[in-house]
């Protein structure tokens, strides 16, 4: 059986270090599953600075949309992050809200088809103000609703605040 494990929180807020702390007490070996589009050359360097910072324990796999492709039967994932994810299907998808959560919901519920531990990270970005770009209300609303469903068939969820970590379920 699958578990699930949440981690959400603001921006810099310590989800990342957190998770990878989960993942790590979990396994000796965990994958990391890296959601980002390499969008240009400095994007690359970054992306690759964080894999060699990460050290030789951790397998990468990137995987900017369809993580259900990927069968880790038995293994403990850490997917970082949703955010960038949703991202990716709110580009492809031309704004299309309902398209990109349906979409979304279909890889992750495929993925949890497999039994393996699965540490999933996204951003806390609605507890700001109302944005005056249409476009950004759109994807704060798709961003909220998809961590509202990961939430909700999470074994475990947390919300990071400064580095703290808070169990909400």
């Amino acid at each position: 059986m699958s578990k699930v494990i949440y981690v959400s929180g603001g921006q810099k807020s310590g989800k990342t270090t957190f998770a990878q702390n989960l993942a790590l007490n979990l396994s000796k070996n965990p994958i990391y599953l890296a959601t980002s589009r390499v969008w240009d050359e400095d994007y690359k360097k970054r992306i690759e600075r964080h894999k060699s910072d990460r050290g030789a324990e951790w397998t990468n796999i990137e995987e900017e949309k369809y993580i259900s492709n990927h069968k880790f039967k038995d293994k403990v994932v850490l997917i970082d992050c949703v955010t960038l994810w949703m991202t990716n299907f709110f580009y492809d998808n031309n704004q299309d809200v309902d398209k990109c959560i349906e979409e979304a919901k279909t890889e992750l519920n495929g993925l949890l088809k497999t039994d393996a531990a699965y540490i999933i990270v996204s951003n806390e970005i609605g507890l700001g103000g109302t944005p005056a770009n249409k476009m950004a209300c759109k994807f704060i609303d798709m961003l909220g609703l998809i961590n509202q469903y990961i939430a909700k068939i999470s074994d475990e969820t947390y919300i990071m605040f400064s580095g703290i970590p808070v169990k909400i379920k």
